[in-house]
């Protein structure tokens, strides 16, 4: 029997070893997996309601089971209390309200407890695996890994990281390109998540990250921090575009990351499969990065608009394909390279363009103003466009007009004020008229014309208003209208309700807050009347048969 027992206890210790090397995880984990399995067989022997611990010695293997017990006066639950005499057997110093240990002899596994126990342990040795992979690597977000190809389900890869798994999605796989099981894979940790299925170790290839960390290992220069890539874009598969700077003057940027006979870069476009990249100089001058960035195409000019973030570019008629790109590759790069989206057209496009739009202010201050067509011309020419810069504009500046004097400029400020008049006055009727309250009104930085967007987009009253979110509300409208690519490739983004007025996000967070104060106000005022009667009451002096009453009655 003693032999037995030894077997026993080896048997154990040997298995906690085992496991405990095998996943990884702590010793003591094992052994707690082991004690509560041994804790539901002793339960189910001896009863469901006994409250039963088990203890593994981690050195000897010894096992003690024992049951608890409390020592009440009179006892009412026979499986967890006994009562003063029953417990001064078990342990002579026991007093009432102690709990005292009573030792069972222990279990003799049968087939079915020991099933159960092996479930109760491998449950727990999952548990601890999947809490060590989520501590492993829930801050190596943004590495690069190497694993192997284990398997790809509905055309996802999921690669073996030797003590975790990790999934490369179908979006972020390059394009057309073919694993296979066994296949070593290098890619990106793009997050890590924890699941009840585990923890998921979500990859990537398509990122623009992933060229970087490339870069990064190929060309020690930006490894050392020598040489930065400030910005980066890719077309998976197809193209790539990143900017480069040198914080040392004596070294070329694009020539150590192209490397002796392109090596470097050889090297990074075979892991992507063959994705052709611009290298380009990164400048802090917007207008020479969105040059740079536009290579190979020549840039006539570039005008920048900071307030939308737009970037027009003017090229020669012979360069614009070439600017654009097949199916708008090369802009779109650009783009998301400079974080502007870049609108390209030809010096007769910017010609049309500039004629249309001094053709329109023209008319619109000719009849605002109701000036001529030269005047209206000149002030175009001089740099005006909206009619509130002619209304607020320095008199000075307007009388410095060749061929203006003081008393015009102040003569075209009245009537400019006017006309500013006669449009809000136009759009409260319109407002109005739309079914928007008043109250918005009130609200600072909306004027009338916003009112009028507000009631067609169906928001008027402080309700409707205070439901919007801050980007519901002023988010600017993105639309990409270049020339080249096709009507289905063209990305838009319908914006803010208010996006086209060019708010700041704090004025639309004072916006959305001041719509909401009516809430706060409702709030009080609920809290005042359901506290008043009680307030009264005990303000109030007693009269009549109540102040003569008996207190004890």
């Amino acid at each position: 029997m003693a032999t037995a027992i030894s077997a026993n206890r080896a048997e154990l210790l040997a298995i906690a070893n085992s496991v405990a090397s095998e996943k990884m995880i702590d010793k003591g984990i094992v052994i707690e997996a082991i004690e509560e399995a041994i804790q539901r067989a002793a339960r189910a022997r001896y009863g469901a309601e006994n409250d039963i611990r088990a203890k593994l010695d981690v050195q000897t293997g010894d096992l003690r089971l024992w049951r608890v017990v409390e020592v009440v006066e009179t006892v009412e639950d026979y499986f967890k209390q006994v009562d003063l005499a029953a417990g001064q057997k078990l342990q002579k110093d026991a007093q009432l309200g102690d709990f005292i240990v009573d030792p069972l002899p222990a279990v003799d596994l049968g087939r079915i407890d020991a099933q159960s126990a092996k479930q109760v342990i491998f449950q727990k040795v999952r548990e601890a695996d999947r809490e060590r992979q989520f501590e492993e690597f829930k801050d190596r977000a943004s590495e690069l890994i190497t694993g192997v190809v284990k398997s790809v389900e509905f055309g996802h890869i999921v690669v073996n990281l030797g003590r975790a798994e990790g999934v490369i999605r179908r979006d972020q796989q390059i394009p057309r390109e073919l694993m296979r099981v066994g296949d070593r894979v290098r890619a990106l940790i793009l997050s890590v998540r924890r699941e009840n299925r585990g923890p998921q170790i979500f990859l990537s290839r398509a990122h623009p990250d992933f060229m970087k960390k490339l870069f990064a290992q190929e060309v020690p220069e930006i490894y050392d921090g020598i040489i930065e890539i400030k910005a980066a874009a890719r077309d998976p598969g197809s193209r790539a575009k990143i900017g480069v700077i040198s914080y040392d003057g004596s070294i070329d940027p694009v020539g150590a990351c192209v490397g002796m006979k392109g090596s470097r870069v050889q090297a990074v476009v075979q892991e992507m499969q063959g994705e052709k990249i611009d290298i380009i100089p990164w400048s802090e001058d917007t207008a020479t990065f969105v040059v740079n960035a536009l290579q190979p195409a020549t840039v006539q000019r570039v005008v920048i608009d900071e307030d939308d973030s737009r970037i027009e570019v003017v090229v020669p008629d012979d360069q614009l394909s070439l600017a654009i790109g097949r199916r708008g590759q090369n802009v779109r790069l650009a783009s998301q390279l400079t974080g502007s989206q870049i609108d390209i057209m030809t010096e007769a496009d910017a010609s049309e363009k500039r004629q249309r739009e001094f053709v329109e202010r023209s008319t619109m201050f000719q009849e605002e103003l109701d000036v001529d067509e030269t005047l209206a011309q000149l002030l175009v020419a001089e740099g005006f466009s909206e009619l509130e810069e002619v209304a607020y504009v320095g008199i000075e500046e307007l009388a410095g007009i060749e061929g203006f004097d003081e008393e015009l400029a102040q003569e075209l400020q009245s009537r400019a004020l006017e006309g500013l008049e006669r449009r809000e006055e136009a759009s409260r009727a319109e407002r109005r008229e739309l079914g928007v309250e008043d109250d918005l009104a009130a609200i600072p930085h909306l004027t009338e014309a916003m009112l009028v967007v507000l009631g067609k987009a169906g928001i008027k009253t402080l309700d409707d208003l205070a439901d919007l979110a801050t980007d519901e509300l002023i988010a600017k409208k993105r639309t990409d209208n270049r020339r080249g690519p096709p009507r289905s490739e063209r990305a838009e983004d319908k914006g803010g309700v208010l996006g086209e007025f060019g708010l700041s996000e704090e004025q639309g967070n004072e916006i959305i807050m001041a719509a909401r104060a009516h809430w706060f106000d409702d709030e009080e005022s609920s809290e005042s009347v359901a506290t008043a009667p009680q307030a009264g009451a005990a303000a109030e002096p007693l009269t009549g048969e109540a102040a003569d009453a008996d207190p004890a009655q």
